[in-house]
């Protein structure tokens, strides 16, 4: 089926990242510097052209995966290095049990991280897509500037 691009969206260990490259064209969840090098070497030798976001934790979440904003802004020299790994923007969950207010902000933030990335003029961050939105609060991710969101429980029911 080569009209379907296939999305990871969960988290991805580095010793399962051979297997992900093989399945998926995009990969959201690049939570990490490790993670981030070790695609961009299975990229290079392999020569395939690997999508990515990288998981940003706005907000402090043990439950959640994914860089800090100051280790996001450190690891950026090291990360613009990736040429094979085709970084593409941003991807946050908020925490759970926000108010809607703070959900907005967490997106908000996000973008606004985004937009402070692009302008350093890197030479392999590219910022021009944000997954950010579940189910629960997809809304105001797209107001906030998503150009990704992550239906799973509104286009497939609840889990069993």
């Amino acid at each position: 089926m080569s009209d379907i691009t296939w999305h990871l969206i969960g988290h991805l260990q580095s010793n399962k990242a051979a297997k992900a490259i093989e399945l998926f064209q995009w990969i959201h969840s690049v939570d990490s510097l490790k993670l981030a090098q070790r695609l961009e070497q299975l990229a290079a030798n392999q020569s395939i052209n690997l999508k990515t976001c990288l998981q940003v934790k706005i907000l402090p979440d043990p439950n959640k995966y994914g860089w800090t904003v100051a280790e996001l802004l450190n690891d950026l020299p090291q990360l613009d290095q990736c040429s094979h790994l085709g970084i593409s923007g941003l991807m946050t969950i908020p925490p759970y049990g926000l108010r809607t207010d703070e959900t907005q902000a967490v997106f908000t933030q996000t973008r606004e991280l985004a937009t402070q990335i692009k302008q350093q003029n890197w030479s392999n961050l590219q910022m021009e897509e944000l997954s950010m939105g579940m189910s629960e609060d997809y809304p105001l991710a797209i107001e906030a500037g998503a150009t990704m969101i992550r239906l799973g429980r509104t286009l497939f029911g609840e889990r069993r």
